[in-house]
Formats: structure tokens, sequence, C-alpha cells
């Protein structure tokens, strides 16, 4: 008799203990988007410090 009153206490507490719910949620998060802007770069800018070097070099050895 003293196992059934256990197990019945047993299974009891464990139909109660049930701590999640069906119920659908409330709150609902939109998605967070970021947009970066880059800044345009010309094709042209990385040969314009070479080009002035090779001018400076130049102007250098006309002297």
């Amino acid at each position: 008799m003293k196992k059934l009153a256990l197990a019945a206490v047993l299974a009891g507490a464990a139909s109660t203990a049930m701590a999640g719910s069906y119920a659908k949620d409330d709150v609902v998060m939109e998605p967070v988007v970021v947009v970066e802007e880059t800044a345009q770069s010309s094709s042209a800018a990385g040969i314009l410090i070479p080009l002035l070097l090779i001018a400076v070099i130049a102007a250098a050895a006309a002297d």
C-alpha cells in the first residue's frame, strides 16, 4: 500500500511540474536590418599616388 501511495504522489508531482505553455507568444521582435553606407572610390584613386611620385622624381631629376 505504501508503494502505491508513493507512486501516486510521484505521478501527481510529475504532472504538475510542467513549466512550458502551448500559448502563442505575444512578443514578436522584428529583425533589425543594419545598412552600412560605403564610401564610393573611383578606380583611378589607386594610381594617383604612384603618378604623383613619378612626377616628383622626374622634376627632381630634371634639375
